[in-house]
Formats: C-alpha cells, sequence, structure tokens
C-alpha cells in the first residue's frame, strides 16, 4: 500500500509473532558513573526538552520500546499495532542527579490518570510509564507512585515495567524541540530553564 512506499507502513511483522529480541533487556551501556531510565509520557518532544533541562542529565534520547516487532519506525508504531511507546530514554549522572528527581519530572509532566492519551494525543504509544533498569529504580518508583496517588482523585494507570531493548527514533525527532520543532522556534535546554515547552 502506498503507506508502506513511503516508509510510514508496517514492517510485516504484528503482534501475533513477537520478536525475541524486541523482547529482550536494553542491553545498551551508559558511560561511566551514569546510569539510564526510561519515561513514557506522551509526545517525546516535550518530554525530552524537559529532561534536557535538568542538572546532571547527560544525554536523552527519543525512542520506542516494550513493543514485540524488533527495529520499528515512527510509522510502524504510530500504526498501533506493535505496542511499542513512545519514550525518553535519560542517561544521568549519579553524582549530580538522583532518579527521585527523575521521578518528580515524570510526574509533573503530564496526567498519568489517562490511558494512551495525552491531550490530543490518543493512542497506545502515548501511555504513561516508568521503565526500569534496576531493582532501585523499581523500588523508587512504585513508592513514588503510591505517593502521587495519594493527590489525585482519579486512579494512575502508569505502568511500571522492566526496561526493554530501546529503539532509539529516526533522527529528526531526537531534541526536536531544541532544533526548532514544526514551528522553527528554538527552545532552550540550558540546565534549570523554566521556559514554558511549548
Amino acid at each position: 500500500n502506498i503507506l508502506n512506499r513511503l516508509g510510514l507502513g508496517s514492517s510485516g511483522q504484528t503482534n501475533m509473532d513477537p520478536s525475541p529480541i524486541a523482547q529482550g533487556n536494553d542491553d545498551d551501556t551508559p558511560a561511566p558513573g551514569n546510569q539510564f531510565a526510561q519515561f513514557g509520557a506522551g509526545c517525546f518532544w516535550g518530554v525530552e526538552l524537559a529532561f534536557q533541562r535538568v542538572p546532571g542529565v547527560t544525554q536523552t534520547e527519543a525512542g520506542y520500546t516494550q513493543g514485540t516487532v524488533d527495529n520499528p519506525s515512527y510509522g510502524d508504531v504510530c500504526s498501533g499495532t506493535t505496542g511499542h511507546s513512545e519514550v525518553v530514554r535519560v542517561q544521568y549522572d549519579l553524582n549530580d542527579c538522583t532518579y527521585e528527581s527523575l521521578l518528580d519530572l515524570f510526574w509533573s509532566r503530564h496526567d498519568p490518570t489517562t490511558l494512551n492519551r495525552q491531550g490530543n494525543d490518543v493512542g497506545t504509544q502515548y501511555r504513561s510509564g516508568i521503565y526500569f533498569y534496576t531493582p532501585e529504580q523499581e523500588k523508587l518508583a512504585r513508592e513514588s507512585l503510591e505517593r502521587h496517588q495519594q493527590q489525585m482523585e482519579r486512579k494512575i494507570m502508569t505502568e511500571i515495567l522492566p526496561a526493554k531493548k530501546f529503539y532509539r527514533a529516526e533522527e529528526h525527532h531526537q531534541q526536536y524541540l531544541s532544533k526548532g520543532g514544526r514551528f522553527g522556534q528554538a527552545q532552550s535546554t540550558a540546565k534549570g530553564c523554566n521556559d514554558p515547552i511549548r
């Protein structure tokens, strides 16, 4: 079909034949003294910019995880057939940044009570998720969810799961808003910046 010819269609693999690679652990290695974290909080563009501004965050990458297809494209993920979530993989310096501060930002950036939706963005790829790399991250994530649930009137829908294979999104999605986004207006990535994210 036309979507496949444009590179926007499905790769042909479906939820019925999950890839063992996609279901495996994220086996990338962070820089020495750093740790990875993965967060899904809707469209990854604004989420990535928010994490870029956190002191102690040394790298951010927009990508896809938790799906069944190996090496999915943006079109595959948006089709809703691969099970992937749009996420930001954050690399942070353990001496300059705490996982708790990343969790606080995660909760502040989206509505965790909406299932498969953030604002006008609807689909399973926009689900709320915390994907942990260590038992300590899992423990802190679950405690943080419990604390935030006490402040919410509706049930939090955030999934907390082990980090699976991370697929870096296409290059034009990386640091999208700091490069100007769709309106050509670059937004600051300065550490500690509080400018509104558009």
